[in-house]
């Protein structure tokens, strides 16, 4: 999925409570990775709700916890597997460009 810049900017503008945080921002935050804090994860948050639908950020999310299931999920032969990496993937490479800069 392409994400145009304009939708990007348009969606980091919003601002969301934890309480409407999403599965990936929860995770985000619980992880105990040093560059997690809640700027940067609700980055991630919202490229995700642009890029991921509800059931693909509920199987992301649980790499936080799980860094393993990733690597699982990458190696299977199951074809609905591949079809999440690749999207996925171009999900990670994004929430990298449109979150580089935020800091905590």
């Amino acid at each position: 999925m392409d994400i145009k810049p304009a939708a990007i900017a348009f969606v980091l503008g919003l601002s969301t409570s934890a309480a409407f945080a999403g599965p990936i921002e929860r995770a985000c935050l619980k992880s105990d990775r040093k560059a997690a804090s809640r700027p940067l994860c609700n980055c991630v948050q919202q490229v995700a709700d642009l890029s991921l639908d509800a059931g693909d950020q509920r199987l992301a999310a649980t790499f936080f916890s799980d860094p393993h299931r990733a690597q699982v999920i990458r190696q299977s032969d199951n074809t609905n597997h591949e079809k999440f990496w690749k999207r996925y993937k171009e999900f990670g490479s994004n929430a990298a460009t449109y979150c580089r800069s935020v800091r905590s």
